[in-house]
């Protein structure tokens, strides 16, 4: 991270701190917070305490009135998991709605689904429940170029975890007799031409508000370029159908626009039936009537489609949809473009379309995100036409209150080094499977005596400086948890022990008294090294490696909280690397 996003970051826990205490702010508390946020930050902790403190004392040096303004101003997402619980959030309702609710949702197969395709997926599944209504899965694939095969399957299988309930399938290519019915009857109206002239010198045309050569041609001569259009007459790029608009109109894009177009690529599913093809307002519009939408519900970004389409419905009598224009949204640190995840899993830089530095569907569920937390998400943003940024933490808070109930506690000790605890009787950790729930009971762990030096190795390799024999009791705690520390230091075993540091891997055993956190004692957890070695993938696509309690192994296939770490959703066990895989889901 730069210098000014570690700052802003300490900005923003500061000033909840703040809020959460009387307007006093602790530079301890902010650290810990930054560095439980920013993992790979937790090896610069000396260097940034500096740093946190001055943002400390920045934000104490204000009035506790001025910290709340500056909290909701600059990092209203931490404001909003309180907001949620004063009022569960509703859409607004549908306009003019008169007998049965049709919308649509309509992915094109350039690859499976991502964030941003969950917007209109989930909001046009609400507004269809709600009103009892139908949603069509539209699938537009009119562009032989931007097809992948196999996304046909894929997208029906992200609605399906979704929990989208489409009531029908429509796939365009299905459709050119369709399209090829509407341009005839524009053609014969006079509301459409087909134009020869060269793509670049038709726009320069369009641009300067001058008609082509071709806009006047009567109805039967353009009847007679359509059909052969449709009889290979025409090379690629060699004729196009126009529809006519405005030329004056004050926006070139608005003026005249192409319609259909002669494509030489095969397409991946009906090879080379067709090589006249609808473009995207044309097959939308047709659509949209055939098909008896009642309301669309779409990005802002799609309005001068909304107005080109216009034209369409106005020429062939057509009744027109509502139309809802919901704000673009930014969504960041997620790979979104298709392209460049196809290009990224071809090469082998991303392990697939689930890989979890990418935006997709696969990719958010193979972290452990749960498809109502999305549209949860996507519900409280609702259909406002204001542009927003999306907020990881937000959709993470909604994750939280989903899984959290049922996510069992279990210790996952990262870049481990092992610790020899003297002078203590035999030590058995005992922590609760869930604090919230003691019916579900506790974990124990036995510590044991000395173990071989061989486990130790088979644990560290035998590069690592380990000590050559040891009396006492061995558990594994983080490295980062002991950085900076002197003999002397008095720390908590989590559910365990305290101890007091003594020597480099050696520390005495001094009681179990509580009243040690008092004294200002660190909490840490640990692990006994009969633990399973353990690997975590995180966001950033790095892996934190390390060992997990015992117990972890059982708990494959499911979400869990690794104390101190974050919820992660164990994957799988690999018995022939001997090691627990799992995915990180957030803090």
């Amino acid at each position: 991270m730069e210098p000014a996003q570690v700052r802003a970051l300490a900005r923003k826990f500061a000033l909840v701190n703040a809020a959460n205490y009387s307007g006093k702010a602790s530079d301890k508390a902010v650290l810990s917070r930054l560095l439980a946020d920013r993992s790979e930050l937790r090896p610069r902790a000396r260097e940034l305490l500096p740093l946190v403190k001055a943002v400390v004392e920045e934000v104490n040096g204000l009035p506790p009135e001025k910290q709340r303004e500056a909290l909701a101003a600059e990092f209203p997402e931490t404001l909003v998991k309180e907001e949620r619980k004063e009022k569960e959030r509703t859409l607004p309702p549908l306009v003019n709605v008169r007998g049965r609710v049709v919308m649509r949702f309509a992915p094109g197969p350039s690859g499976p689904l991502h964030l941003g395709h969950t917007r209109a997926a989930i909001l046009n599944d609400e507004y269809a429940r709600a009103y009892g209504g139908d949603l069509v899965l539209r699938i537009e694939d009119t562009d032989p170029d931007r097809v992948l095969p196999e996304s046909y399957d894929m997208i029906r299988e992200d609605l399906d975890w979704l929990g989208v309930r489409c009531t029908s399938t429509v796939i365009q290519t299905d459709r050119f007799p369709r399209y090829y019915d509407a341009a005839r009857r524009l053609l014969g109206m006079g509301a459409a031409y087909v134009c020869l002239c060269a793509p670049e010198d038709w726009r320069l045309l369009k641009q300067e508000s001058r008609p082509c050569p071709h806009r006047d041609a009567p109805p039967g001569k353009n009847l007679e370029l359509w059909d052969m259009m449709l009889d290979h007459a025409f090379p690629a790029e060699k004729a196009s159908m126009v529809v006519k608009t405005d030329l004056s109109h004050p926006d070139p894009a608005i003026r005249d626009f192409v319609a259909m177009r002669v494509v030489d690529t095969p397409h991946p599913r009906t090879g080379t039936k067709y090589r006249v093809y609808p473009l995207m307002n044309f097959s939308v519009a047709v659509d949209d009537h055939e098909l008896g939408l009642t309301h669309v519900l779409r990005g802002k970004d799609h309005q001068k489609n909304t107005w080109r389409q216009a034209y369409l419905f106005d020429y062939l009598k057509w009744p027109v949809p509502e139309y809802i224009h919901y704000g673009r949204i930014s969504i960041e640190d997620a790979v979104l473009s298709k392209s460049e995840i196809e290009r990224g899993v071809s090469s082998g830089e991303y392990s697939g379309w689930d890989d979890v530095r990418l935006g997709t569907v696969r990719a958010l569920a193979k972290r452990g995100i749960r498809p109502e937390a999305i549209r949860r998400y996507w519900v409280e943003v609702g259909t406002k036409e204001v542009d927003i940024r999306f907020s990881w933490q937000n959709l993470y808070a909604h994750n939280r209150d989903l899984v959290d109930d049922g996510a069992d506690r279990l210790f996952f000790v990262w870049d481990p080094t092992p610790l020899w605890i003297l002078g203590a009787p035999p030590l058995e950790g005992r922590a609760p499977v869930h604090p919230a729930h003691p019916e579900r009971g506790v974990r124990k762990t036995v510590v044991g005596d000395t173990v071989p030096r061989q486990a130790l190795e088979r644990l560290f390799g035998s590069g690592q400086e380990l000590p050559k024999a040891l009396q006492g009791q061995p558990v594994l705690v983080c490295k980062e948890d002991l950085a900076g520390l002197s003999p002397g230091a008095r720390l908590r075993l989590k559910d365990l022990c305290n101890i007091e540091l003594s020597a480099p891997f050696e520390a005495r055993h001094i009681g179990n008294d509580l009243g040690i956190l008092k004294e200002g004692a660190k909490i840490i957890h640990w692990a006994a090294l009969d633990g399973v070695p353990a690997e975590v993938q995180l966001e950033s696509g790095e892996w934190a490696r390390g060992v997990a309690e015992k117990g972890a192994r059982e708990a494959a296939g499911r979400l869990v909280q690794f104390e101190r770490f974050g919820y992660v959703r164990l994957d799988r066990w690999e018995a022939a690397l001997e090691r627990l895989v799992g995915y990180f889901a957030h803090k």
